[in-house]
């Protein structure tokens, strides 16, 4: 019987009586990341009447992998409906409604087809407000998924929001726990701009603690998820699950390795990830994309550009080899990296050399899930 391994996440505070590390609250509770994310949404449609949902499928009886299950039935079709497949079209609709000041959520389901409405969503839903001088507001939400899966293939599975943070107006966040999932829907929709909302369809079964009050997790403040001394290792959406294994296999070697979840893309925190590689001066990002102009090739960049002159620095990317995203399970184990490739790196990494090192999988470490922060 395989165990469920829960990351404690608790950031300590001090204690104003008597400075002494305190943990925080725990909650009460636990759901899934397709949980929060439809609670999210329930309790900003009930907050807010100007939030409207709609997108393909979004009334199917599957509800988007389950995320707008009861949505439809409890405000109505008015507010939540199924489009046609026009994405460009029905991308158009989502930015007229919100420049006339309703709050949509835009579900396209995969990112791959996002890039069907790349006019509307660089040219029109970015840049708006600054051509009209801030006298509009595009209060936009677009959901879409990404990530392998049973096959997924060329066209249904790439992570493209690099394409995004490369753009100035539009916010991009790729939540990776239950409880950010939640807390960063609910500050995309209150948010007065455009944001891309990442999720990593092997994320949407993760289980976590999550407030049933609303809370939001705003934008540019990324997480330390472990801490450690040898090696910076930074996990973006669904990678961070994998650096978090990849964290305990170097437990067994005796490298102590720092993740850091960025949480939001853009606005990118790179004073938390400079700060810890100062500490560490080793760096390895890991991305659900190519590693050519992607999020980590960002990453690295705007850390050695701080660190130049101050710290040696050392650095790997880890992401998609140049090649098309494969479908047969065997050719996605050598494509997509995994925490014992990740470990291995970071080893080799922090030795200067090969060590010729390779972890023995730990099956225990397949079912880890996420506990806190609150």
């Amino acid at each position: 019987m395989e165990t469920t391994l829960c990351i404690d996440q608790y950031t300590p505070h001090k204690s104003a009586s008597s400075g002494a590390a305190v943990a925080s609250p725990k909650p009460e509770r636990t759901l899934s990341y397709v949980d929060a994310v439809r609670e999210a949404t329930d309790q900003e449609m009930d907050r807010d009447a100007s939030v409207i949902l709609f997108g393909l499928d979004v009334d199917d009886p599957k509800a988007i992998q389950g995320t707008t299950r009861g949505l439809v039935e409890k405000y109505g079709p008015e507010r939540v409906f199924g489009t046609p497949l026009s994405e460009d079209a029905m991308t158009g609709v989502a930015i007229g409604a919100a420049l006339a000041g309703l709050r949509p959520i835009h579900v396209h389901i995969r990112m791959d087809f996002l890039m069907l409405s790349m006019n509307q969503l660089v040219n029109v839903a970015a840049k708006s407000s600054y051509m009209y001088g801030g006298k509009v507001k595009v209060p936009l939400v677009v959901r879409s998924m990404i990530g392998k899966s049973w096959g997924q293939g060329a066209q249904h599975s790439q992570g493209l929001y690099s394409f995004f943070m490369h753009v100035p107006g539009l916010k991009v966040v790729a939540p990776t726990t239950p409880y950010d999932a939640k807390g960063c829907l609910i500050a995309a929709i209150r948010d007065d701009n455009p944001v891309m909302y990442v999720e990593h369809r092997i994320l949407h079964f993760q289980k976590g603690p999550v407030p049933e009050k609303l809370y939001t997790v705003n934008p540019g403040k990324a997480r330390i998820t472990s801490p450690g001394d040898d090696v910076t290792l930074v996990g973006i959406s669904y990678m961070q699950l994998e650096c978090l294994r990849a964290q305990r296999y170097l437990d067994d070697v005796g490298v102590s390795a720092e993740v850091i979840d960025p949480i939001w893309l853009a606005p990118l925190d790179i004073d938390t990830i400079v700060e810890s590689v100062r500490k560490t001066g080793r760096l390895v990002v890991v991305d659900n994309g190519w590693t050519s102009c992607g999020a980590s090739a960002e990453i690295v960049a705007q850390v050695t550009e701080r660190l130049q002159g101050v710290r040696d620095v050392r650095v790997q990317r880890l992401g998609f080899a140049p090649v098309t995203c494969p479908t047969s399970p065997p050719l996605e184990a050598e494509f997509y990296p995994d925490s014992r490739r990740i470990a291995a790196v970071c080893n080799d990494l922090v030795h200067g050399k090969s060590q010729n090192w390779y972890p023995d999988e730990r099956p225990e470490l397949k079912d880890l899930e996420f506990k806190g922060p609150f």
